[in-house]
This record gives structure tokens, C-alpha cells and sequence, in this order.
């Protein structure tokens, strides 16, 4: 089930101080390289690292990037923080993946009006477009969707309990997805128990799944997951209390990173929807459009797939994240 989307906004960001930078301090070094301050959402799970490290890669030096990050712990307030002191350093442009989707109007209307241009990646603002350059990432709501439809036609026929681990409150991910999901059980017998963030952790999906276990016990019969950490943490809880992951409840996920993509391959996983982290080269390359002067589109959504135990099977042997 592939499928190949067309786009959304981009915004860039910026990193507290200097600490983790990557190719060294903003001005200094080749005046020929391109200076920009990423604002990583933190490392909150394998899809997270997965995606730093395909933008680190593609803003080296060696591409012709001077790479200052900062990950901000998904907390907010930092990653604001680490926006303005890329402003103050006077970086050539700002990337962002920003950790939920309101609160960015005033430091946006900052870097516009410091001439610094913001690309998002990975998640979306409600700020006005005409604050950031371009955005690029995934469908987050057809990702939803595309989980629900697979619940929707192996279980709405039936009265079927369901609990959600949903991703950070406020995030454009968490949000969009529970959208997509909600819409595609509409109207069939799947009943939802319960629904409470798991912070996009594998802790987080843990602890929650714990208390849904001592909660309601035998009664659930379904989990959807807003990422495979939250899944893989789930996993743990649900043999602690006896059961079989995979049979006695059904799991379906949304990242497709290696680890969720053996938890399926081994059958404890039943379904996955892809989310692709790899973003770098589409982000360096609009970094140099934007800075160029030519004209890009508001929004670019990335190839996006989703995957049975079978289809597990076969791709994990080659699977680049």
C-alpha cells in the first residue's frame, strides 16, 4: 500500500547555544557555507533519532552546511528559546520540527522580520503560512486513517474494544492522526475504551498501557498506537499481565522503525503504517531554494507506505531506519 502525497509549509529553526553543533559555531569557519540552526523536538523515540541523523547528514559540511542543533527535550519553551538565540547569531536559515502546533507567532514574526527564513519539517504550526517558507513531512491524518481502515475492516463488523496511545498533547502529529483514525471507525461496531498520551515514548506507551490493563483488562481486544515506541513499550506491559501481544490484543502502529518493524515481522505487531523520518535531503535542498530566491511550494509530503507481517518479513533485511 504505497503511496506518494504532494505537500504542506516549512519552517526553520534554531538551537540554544552551541553545544551539539555540528560543524562548529554560527559565523565561524568557511564563510562559504550555509549556516543554519536546527530545532530538533527532542529524541523521544527511534523515529526521532532516525530523522536527526538523516538531517545532520544532509547539513554537513561536506554538503555545504554549518549545522548548529539543539534538541529540546519536547519542551517547548527550550526549543522557542533555541529559535531566538539562532536569530541573535545570525544564522542564514532556521529549520524546525516544533514539538506542538501553536505558540510560534511571535518568534516567527522575529526571524521574518530579521530577514532569516523558517522551514518546517516533520510537523505543521497554526501560525500563518506567511511566517515560514515551506514545510515538508508526512500526511499525519492519512496516516491515521490508513490505521483505522485496516481496525475498520478486520473488526467493525463486530462489537471490538479499543484503547489509543496517543502522541505529545497539542503535537500536529497526535492531532492529526487521532483525526484520521476517529474518522475511519465511524460508523462501525469498534468500541474506544480508552484514550491517553503515551508522550510518543516507550515509557510513556508502558505506563499507560498498564493502567489501561489494570483498568479493563480482558476487555481489550484492539490498541492502536500513535508511534511504534509507544507500541514497544506496550509490548512489556501486556506480557506482564499474561497475555499474548499480537493474538489476545490486536496492535497496529504508526513510524515503521526497525524495532516495530520486527515486533511485526515476529507477530506481535499486527499492522503498521509507514511514517518516513528521512528528511534531510529534501530539507537541505529547500533550505538552498528558499535562500537562493526561487520559488517553492507551501507544503511537500514525503513517500509513505504501510506493511504487513508479511511484508515485514521481507523489507526488514534492507530497511534504512
Amino acid at each position: 500500500m504505497k503511496r506518494v502525497l504532494g505537500g504542506i509549509a516549512a519552517l526553520g529553526i534554531a538551537a540554544l547555544a552551541l553545544t551539539g553543533c555540528a560543524g562548529g559555531a554560527a559565523g565561524g569557519g568557511d564563510d562559504d557555507l550555509i549556516t543554519v540552526g536546527f530545532a530538533q523536538t527532542g529524541s523521544e523515540s527511534g523515529w526521532r533519532s532516525a530523522n536527526t541523523e538523516s538531517l545532520k547528514a544532509a547539513l554537513s559540511e561536506e554538503n555545504g552546511f554549518e549545522l548548529i542543533f539543539n534538541a529540546a527535550d519536547n519542551k517547548q519553551e527550550a526549543q522557542i528559546a533555541a529559535v531566538r538565540s539562532f536569530i541573535n547569531q545570525g544564522v542564514d536559515a532556521i529549520v524546525i520540527a516544533p514539538i506542538t502546533v501553536d505558540g510560534w507567532d511571535d518568534v516567527l514574526k522575529e526571524a521574518k522580520d530579521a530577514g532569516i527564513p523558517v522551514i518546517l519539517e516533520d510537523r505543521t504550526v497554526s501560525a500563518s503560512d506567511d511566517l515560514y517558507a515551506t514545510w515538508v513531512g508526512l500526511d499525519f491524518k492519512q496516516e491515521g486513517k490508513t490505521a483505522g481502515e485496516w481496525v475498520a475492516d478486520n473488526f467493525g463488523a463486530e462489537p471490538t474494544n479499543l484503547v489509543i496511545l496517543e502522541g505529545t498533547t497539542g503535537s500536529s502529529a497526535a492531532l492529526d492522526r487521532a483525526t484520521g483514525f476517529a474518522e475511519a471507525i465511524d460508523g462501525t461496531s469498534i468500541n474506544v475504551l480508552d484514550s491517553q498520551t503515551g508522550d510518543f515514548t516507550r515509557d510513556g506507551g508502558k505506563k499507560v498501557m498498564e493502567g489501561f490493563l489494570q483498568k479493563y483488562g480482558s476487555e481489550i481486544q484492539v490498541l492502536f498506537a500513535h508511534n511504534d515506541d509507544m507500541g514497544l513499550g506496550a509490548l512489556d506491559a501486556i506480557k506482564a499481565a499474561g497475555l499474548t501481544p499480537g493474538e489476545d490484543i490486536k496492535i497496529v502502529t504508526i513510524d515503521a522503525v526497525k524495532d516495530g518493524m520486527q515486533a511485526l515481522a515476529d507477530g506481535e505487531f499486527n499492522y503498521i503504517v509507514e511514517c518516513n523520518p528521512l528528511l534531510g535531503d529534501q530539507v537541505a535542498d529547500l533550505v538552498k531554494k528558499v535562500l537562493a530566491g526561487d520559488s517553492v511550494d507551501k507544503a511537500y509530503i514525503v513517500p509513505d507506505g504501510a506493511f504487513t507481517q508479511e511484508d515485514a518479513i521481507e523489507l526488514l533485511p534492507t530497511r534504512p531506519y
